[in-house]
C-alpha cells in the first residue's frame, strides 16, 4: 500500500523518528553509535519512512562525538560520553546530543546510496533562513524528485540553546518555496505550536511532526549537578506520550488541517490507535522502542518480530473518520 499525506508519500502509516536510527545504516553490524542494535532484526524498508538524524550544513560535534570508528576496547570511553549526552530517567530518556551529525554533504557521500531501499525523510537543522535555504538547495541537487519522501525542518531543538521561534516564519517563507520535495515542520511542545502550525499552513508546508521532545532537567541527587553536559536536555519516551496526545488533539480542535505525524512515546499498537483517534495521520517509533532495555540485546530477535508484527497491524488498520465529538470518535474507531 501507499499513503499520500498531502504529497508526502509513505509506504504505510508507521515511521521511525529522527536520530534513533542515525542515517538509516550503521558502520558495522554491532556498532552502537547512531543505529539502534534492535534495528538489526527489523527490515527498515518495511517502515512507512525512516527519518534521518538531523543534518546541518557543516559537521557538528554537538555535545557528543562524530566518531563512528569506536573499537571494542574503547567502548567504556564511548559509554561515558553517552552518559553525558543520554540518560534514562522517569519513564523515558533525556538527551543533549545537540545536533551531533556528520554534515549533509558527507551524509549524501557515505549513506545516501547505501540506504536507497528505504523510504527516507531527511531531517534538516539550521540557525537561520539562509542556512535552511542552503540545506534545501543541497537536497534538491543531490536527491532527485521522488527519491525521498520529504524533508523535515527541525526548527525546534532544545539542545542547541537557540531561540528558534524568532526565525521560524522567515525560515518557512524562504526555504519552503525552494524545496523540490515536500516539507514537514517539526513542532515543539515548548513553543506556541498552534501558531507555528498556522504559519506552516500559510507557507505551504505539507505536513507536521508532533511532537519534538520536551525541554527537561535532571540533577544528580547526591551533588546537585546536572546529569547532562548541556544542563537542560530533551525528554522523550513513554513519559511524554500524554503530552503528545494532547497536542495532536489540540491541533485538530484548533482547525489545523495539515496531516500530522505523531511522535511521542509510541511503543505498541494501542499507542498507535490512541494517536489515530486523537487526529494523527501517521505515527512514529522513537526512544520508547529503539532504546528499549534488553540484557545484551539477547531478546533482540523477539523484539524485531514484535515490531514487524506491529508494522503489519498498522498497515491493515483503517483510520476512523473524523467526527464532531470525542465520544463519536471512540465509537467509530474500530481495529479492522
Amino acid at each position: 500500500m501507499t499513503v499520500d499525506l498531502n504529497g508526502v508519500r509513505l509506504r504505510n502509516r508507521l515511521l521511525t523518528s529522527s536520530s534513533l536510527l542515525g542515517y538509516g545504516a550503521g558502520k558495522g553490524r554491532l556498532i552502537l553509535y547512531g543505529l539502534s542494535p534492535i534495528a538489526q532484526w527489523v527490515p527498515l524498508e518495511r517502515f512507512g519512512a525512516v527519518v534521518t538524524r538531523t543534518l546541518t550544513t557543516e559537521p557538528r560535534e554537538g555535545n557528543f562525538s562524530l566518531r563512528e570508528d569506536w573499537k571494542l576496547w574503547e567502548f567504556p570511553a564511548m559509554l561515558r560520553a553517552y552518559g553525558r549526552a543520554l540518560r534514562r530517567v522517569d519513564g523515558g530518556w533525556i538527551n543533549a546530543f545537540g545536533w551531533s551529525n556528520i554534515g549533509i554533504e558527507r551524509y549524501f557521500d557515505e549513506y545516501y546510496e547505501r540506504t536507497a531501499k528505504l523510504n527516507r525523510i531527511i531531517s534538516l537543522g539550521g540557525f537561520s533562513a539562509d542556512e535552511f535555504g542552503s540545506l534545501v538547495e543541497i537536497v534538491n541537487r543531490r536527491a532527485k524528485v521522488g527519491e525521498i519522501a520529504a524533508v523535515e525542518f527541525n526548527v525546534s531543538c532544545h539542545n542547541v540553546n537557540f531561540p528558534f521561534e524568532t526565525i521560524l516564519e522567515e525560515v518557512l517563507a524562504k526555504a519552503v518555496p525552494l524545496s523540490r520535495h515536500p516539507v514537514i515542520l517539526k513542532l515543539s511542545p515548548d513553543y506556541d505550536y498552534l501558531e507555528h502550525a498556522r504559519l506552516a499552513e500559510r507557507h505551504g508546508v505539507a505536513a507536521l511532526t508532533a511532537i519534538n521532545s520536551v525541554k527537561a532537567l535532571r540533577l544528580d541527587p547526591e551533588t546537585g549537578e546536572p546529569l547532562l553536559k548541556n544542563r537542560y536536555g530533551s525528554l522523550s519516551g513513554r513519559a511524554i506520550k500524554p503530552i503528545g496526545l494532547r497536542i495532536v488533539s489540540e491541533l485538530r480542535e484548533a482547525g489545523i488541517g495539515l496531516p500530522i505525524i505523531a511522535s511521542a512515546g509510541i511503543h505498541d499498537f494501542d499507542d498507535c490507535r490512541e494517536f489515530f483517534w486523537a487526529g494523527a495521520d501517521a505515527v512514529s517509533l522513537g526512544s520508547a522502542v529503539w532504546l528499549k532495555r534488553m540484557p545484551l540485546y539477547a531478546l533482540g530477535p523477539i523484539e524485531g518480530l514484535r515490531i514487524r508484527r506491529l508494522i503489519g497491524r498498522v498497515e491493515r488498520y483503517q483510520l476512523p473518520a473524523r467526527v464532531a465529538t470525542p465520544e463519536a470518535d471512540l465509537v467509530g474507531a474500530v481495529d479492522r
